[in-house]
């Protein structure tokens, strides 16, 4: 392709068969399924927010967010809803108890969503095939498989996100043809501004975010914006404040202005000015990440480029560009960084690298184009390699076993990788994204299929749990945890569960009678021992050992009950 020959527009017929789309959302399902109910909880803020939602279940309060006797407020209170009403309906069709899966369900349906919302945006952006492959792509990406399967924010936002830079992307293409009217003048206003609406209900003004610095970037760009009015910005905003704002004037009445405090004031600003929780890092972190985050795709992002740059006077093209580049750089520039954070630009990535994929990225020159293309082969291998080889070996450094499956995912993840680079580069678009697709399954399947479950050591709070069910004197027998305060803990053990140090947890053994239990780290033991003082020594009921990852230090708990009369 020439500069500024065949240019990459929609075709006359962009959309995508029903049946295209029923295809995308089973192989999400296969895709993000493994592990989905049998990881334990394993992040701390998904503990946090299942713990909060299951308080908000228990209570019948659903206005105020609690964790514990802790007020939750960093942010809104959409998904709490989500995830209670999932529970709930989940419970009663199942009669499950207290399960973490359950939590997960919004996630994993608003992963589902995205994968759908990107496939019809790529769609309309590039034609029917690009929008398929971006829809694969976005199945398949490490961060996405992730967030599809925790119970956060970040996979449901997702989903408002590309919903709403869809209707914008649908107005920003039909710019110069005359205005629709009547009904159909208001789908896309709709779908935008609904999507932002429940965005700030899930997580505050991202969604404005990434699409206000969308349409700032192509109002600039073009030097024109009067095609912004389609978006009936008065009664768009009506529809925001009818949607946000009933809760967050409840939330500002009980908490008399606390939760905007908490939220805005320190979670917010907080991250903007420092990196929050020990996760400061300097710009350049994401573009570094990426080889990992968007894997096994990375590697066609960066062959990509070029076709970017030759098309990027394409409206399509541009639109991506705008959706992508001021949103970055706002992500690389607040000092708080996690690999999710970029997540909401990973769509237009996927629908670029789709379209230069399918176009077998344009016309380069030859000897640029063979340095781009092992360059972006030797990252692509490096990123999905090292990720591969990490699930390998986390069970020796952790447990101090050999995983059987674990160390098959290395040559069978890797080889197949491998031949969907090789088939890449020899211009075979489908044997190649079929490729692609198969090695990031493999490795998916059996990461959270096999591996991680089986890696007692990393689990302390399951291993907490398990002896705790086993030896637990009564049934409604509240533990007492010294030096080890994981929220996955309080989600496993329950609500009542108490977070202290070791001479608290002592008197929590000595006045809570037969049904007391105490869980003292190593570093409480002495405390604990102190503060019992003449007493008759507890019982040792049982020992286990882990490793915290949130605080990178090994660990060993003992679980105590009281002595026998």
């Amino acid at each position: 392709m020439t500069d500024g020959a065949a240019p990459a527009r929609p075709g006359p017929r962009p959309g995508l068969p029903l049946y295209a789309y029923a295809l995308l959302a089973l192989l999400s399902a296969a895709l993000f399924l493994p592990g989905f109910s049998g990881l334990p909880p394993f992040d701390r803020d998904e503990s946090r927010f299942a713990q909060a939602s299951s308080q908000m279940l228990d209570s019948g309060n659903y206005v105020d967010i609690r964790y514990q006797d802790e007020t939750r407020y960093k942010k809104p209170v959409g998904i709490y809803w989500l995830q209670s009403a999932a529970t709930a309906l989940a419970t009663e069709i199942t009669g499950t108890p207290k399960a973490i899966w359950t939590y997960r369900i919004p996630s994993f349906l608003g992963a589902v969503l995205a994968v759908l919302a990107s496939a019809w945006t790529g769609a309309r952006l590039f034609g029917g095939a690009a929008g398929f492959l971006a829809g694969l792509m976005m199945a398949s990406c490490v961060v996405l498989g992730v967030e599809a399967r925790m119970a956060k924010t970040d996979a449901v936002l997702l989903s408002t996100v590309v919903l709403g830079q869809a209707a914008l992307a649908h107005l920003y293409l039909t710019r110069d043809r005359a205005a629709p009217t009547g009904r159909s003048a208001w789908t896309a206003p709709l779908v935008f501004w609904i999507a932002a609406g429940v965005g700030i209900l899930i997580k505050g003004p991202i969604v404005l975010l990434v699409s206000g610095t969308t349409a700032l970037t192509l109002a600039l760009w073009d030097r024109r914006g009067g095609w912004l009015k389609r978006l009936k910005p008065l009664p768009g905003l009506a529809i925001v404040l009818a949607i946000a704002a009933p809760w967050l004037i409840a939330i500002a009445i009980k908490t008399n202005g606390a939760f905007f405090a908490e939220s805005v004031g320190h979670d917010m600003l907080g991250k903007v000015s420092g990196g929050q929780e020990g996760k400061g890092l300097p710009p350049g972190y994401y573009l570094g990440s990426f080889w990992v985050t968007f894997a096994p795709w990375s590697f066609l992002a960066l062959l990509a480029v070029p076709w970017v740059w030759i098309q990027r006077r394409v409206d399509a093209v541009r639109f991506c560009i705008a959706w992508i580049v001021p949103s970055w750089l706002v992500f690389e520039a607040v000092p708080t960084k996690l690999l999710h954070y970029t997540l909401p630009v990973f769509p237009a990535i996927a629908a670029l690298a789709a379209a230069a994929f399918l176009d077998g990225f344009g016309r380069t020159r030859a000897q640029p184009r063979r340095v781009l293309a092992a360059v972006a082969a030797a990252l692509g291998v490096l990123g999905f390699g090292a990720l591969t080889l990490a699930v390998a070996v986390i069970p020796y450094l952790v447990d101090g076993r050999v995983d059987p499956v674990g160390l098959a995912l290395v040559p069978a993840a890797i080889g197949v990788f491998a031949l969907f680079v090789r088939l890449t580069l020899q211009g075979r678009p489908r044997a190649g994204m079929a490729a692609g697709v198969a090695a990031a399954a493999i490795l998916y399947a059996g990461t959270y299929g096999a591996v991680l479950p089986a890696i007692d050591g990393v689990w302390v709070s399951r291993q907490a749990a398990r002896a705790v069910a086993e030896v637990r004197p009564c049934p409604d027998s509240v533990v007492a945890s010294a030096g080890y305060s994981e929220p996955s803990l309080v989600f496993l053990l329950g609500t009542p569960t108490r977070l202290v140090h070791g001479a608290e947890a002592a008197r929590h053994l000595a006045d809570g009678g037969a049904c007391a239990l105490a869980l003292v780290e190593d570093r409480e033991e002495e405390a604990f021992r102190a503060a019992l003082g003449a007493s008759p020594p507890p019982n040792r009921l049982t020992e286990m050992s882990g490793f915290n990852y949130n605080t990178g230090k090994r660990l060993h708990l003992t679980l105590y009950g009281r002595s026998a009369p």
